[in-house]
C-alpha cells in the first residue's frame, strides 16, 4: 500500500468528480505525492502538523501501473510519484486522520510503523 493525504475537502472532491489531480504542491509538481507505509508518518508530520480535518487515502500501487514511478526524494529516499490522475476506484480505504492529544496524527493499526 502507499499513502495520500489530503484535506477532507479535497477528497469529498475527488470522489465527488470520481479522480483526483491532488492537492497544489501536485500540480505545481507535474505528479501525485505519495508516501511508502515507513514514510508516511514523517510526511504527516513535517507537511501536515497540527492539520485537523484530514484523510488518509491507501491505495494499492499495483493497480496504478507504469505511470506510478518511485523517485528520490526527501533525504534521498524513494518516494511514490503518480504522473497521471488518482481514479477513486483505485483506492482500498480512506479514513480521518486524527490529532492525538499529544498534537500527533493517529494512524490507524492497518498502517504498518
Amino acid at each position: 500500500m502507499i499513502y495520500k493525504i489530503c484535506t477532507r475537502d479535497q477528497w469529498q472532491q475527488a470522489v465527488a468528480a470520481g479522480t483526483s489531480h491532488g492537492a497544489a504542491i501536485d500540480l505545481k509538481d507535474g505528479y501525485i505525492h505519495f508516501s511508502a507505509a515507513h514514510q508516511v508518518r514523517e510526511t504527516a508530520a513535517r507537511h501536515f502538523s497540527g492539520q485537523t480535518d484530514l484523510v488518509l487515502v491507501a491505495v494499492d500501487e499495483r493497480v496504478l501501473g507504469e505511470n506510478l514511478k518511485w523517485e528520490v526524494s526527501r533525504g534521498g529516499n524513494r518516494f511514490p510519484h503518480l504522473y497521471d490522475t488518482l481514479n477513486v476506484a483505485c483506492v482500498t480505504s480512506a479514513v480521518q486522520l486524527p490529532l492525538g492529544e499529544d498534537g500527533v496524527h493517529q494512524f490507524p493499526d492497518s498502517v504498518p510503523v
